[in-house]
């Protein structure tokens, strides 16, 4: 027996597609592209971030108008557009080519065109330096593929995602938004931290430290050290009931009182 709900489905369908060509060839322009919630991109469907956790994000980010964010992935570019009126310089990477023009045009209607830009990309190839803050919402695995890419960067670049996590890279800050929000209401923020695995030279011994992401232990003049943690390029740590805090650079660390040299 033929099922009639899927004839009317097809009919429906069918005069959905004849009503909009009617409409473009009566004016010569398409139908203005609407996304859905859901619908099928390169690597993750899209589903748009609640503004409110945009704007959290955005806050534990402390985005100003020094910063560059790149939002990987950015949809209907709400997430650049709201870093762009914090007077950030903001690009959003995306491969659909509808939902870059789609942000564009928001941009513009927003009165941030000049800020906020857009590139139909793909977000494995796109070279990430320039970021000082990015923003992205995309599955764990693909977080965790975009890791060592993300590692690289400068440290004290700071990472946000909504909901998702980097599995072992713990994150620096949650936070969950419970008013305005009732879905994908949580953020995570990751500092990038300094490479610092290694022995380094110092007046009172060698500093020999072994690094999981931003989490530091060792031996400072062959004492064990406790508490060590990284917050971008600032170390910290503590021997024998004195804390040592110092700032990374490339080969060396300066502390107030004390200086490390990679050996």
């Amino acid at each position: 027996m033929i099922d009639t709900r899927v004839i009317r489905g097809a009919v429906l369908a069918l005069c959905v597609s004849l009503a909009a060509g009617s409409a473009f060839a009566q004016t010569g322009t398409k139908p203005k592209f609407e996304p859905q919630s859901g619908q099928a991109g390169k690597d993750v469907v899209w589903v748009p971030t609640p503004q409110v956790l945009v704007d959290k994000m955005l806050s534990m980010a402390k985005v100003t108008p020094q910063d560059f964010v790149m939002d990987l992935g950015s949809g209907d570019g709400r997430t650049v557009i709201s870093a762009a009126k914090l007077g950030a310089t903001a690009m959003g990477i995306e491969y659909n080519p509808e939902m870059v023009e789609l942000s564009k045009q928001n941009a513009e209607a927003a009165g941030v065109n000049g800020k906020a830009t857009f590139m139909k990309a793909d977000l494995f190839e796109t070279d990430l330096s320039r970021a000082t803050v990015i923003t992205m919402f995309l599955l764990p695995q693909i977080n965790v593929k975009l890791r060592p890419k993300i590692l690289d960067l400068k440290p004290g670049t700071r990472i946000v995602s909504n909901s998702f996590t980097m599995e072992d890279w713990e994150a620096d800050e949650t936070a969950t938004v419970t008013e305005g929000c009732t879905s994908w209401c949580n953020a995570l923020l990751w500092i990038v931290p300094a490479k610092v695995e290694g022995t380094w030279v110092t007046t009172q011994g060698d500093l020999v430290l072994k690094q999981q992401y931003q989490m530091v232990s060792g031996t400072f003049g062959g004492k064990p050290i406790t508490e060590g943690r990284l917050h971008g390029a600032d170390l910290k740590f503590t021997v024998g009931g004195t804390e040592y805090t110092g700032k990374v650079s490339g080969d060396s660390i300066q502390g107030g009182r004390w200086t490390a040299t990679k050996k």
